[in-house]
C-alpha cells in the first residue's frame, strides 16, 4: 500500500480557526451596521417598491422625506419583469465634518448599474438622519 501524505481526513479544516466564509460573513454584518450602509439598503428597498416609504419615517428629515414621498410611487429602481431585485454593490462615503456623512451607493438594477447619493447628519438625539437624496437620471 503506498504511503499517503495526508494527516487529516479529507475535507477537514483547522478547528482552531473559523472558516473563511464565516469571517467574511461577520465582517459583512459589521459593515452593514454602519449608518451609510444601513441607509443605502433601506433606500433601495423603498425606491424599488419592495417596501413603503414610511420605512424611512424618522430616518429622514422633512425635505429629504418629502423628496422620497415624491420618488417612491414611481419606484425608479423597480426591476423589469422576471429580473432580480436591485442589489447594493458598493457604498462609499466621506465625512466633510463631524456629525455628517456624504455617501454614494452603486446599485445593480437589472442589467444597469445605478447611482444614489445621500447625506446623513446626526440629530440632537444622536440618531443619523438623511438630509438629502439624489438619484441618477435615466433617459
Amino acid at each position: 500500500m503506498p504511503p499517503t501524505s495526508r494527516t487529516a481526513p479529507p475535507g477537514r479544516g483547522d478547528s482552531r480557526r473559523p472558516a473563511h466564509s464565516a469571517v467574511l460573513a461577520a465582517r459583512r454584518r459589521e459593515r452593514d451596521r454602519l449608518p451609510h450602509y444601513w441607509f443605502a439598503h433601506r433606500l433601495v428597498l423603498v425606491l424599488s417598491g419592495q417596501r413603503p416609504v414610511h420605512l424611512l419615517l424618522g430616518h429622514a428629515r422633512d425635505e429629504a422625506y418629502e423628496q422620497l414621498v415624491r420618488l417612491a410611487p414611481h419606484a425608479p429602481l423597480r426591476p423589469a419583469a422576471n429580473a432580480p431585485a436591485p442589489v447594493v454593490r458598493e457604498v462609499g462615503w466621506a465625512q466633510p465634518r463631524p456629525g455628517a456623512v456624504e455617501a454614494f451607493a452603486r446599485v445593480r438594477a437589472g442589467d444597469r448599474l445605478r447611482a444614489l447619493a445621500f447625506r446623513l447628519e446626526r440629530a440632537r438625539d444622536q440618531r443619523w438622519q438623511c438630509s438629502a437624496v439624489e438619484l441618477d437620471t435615466v433617459s
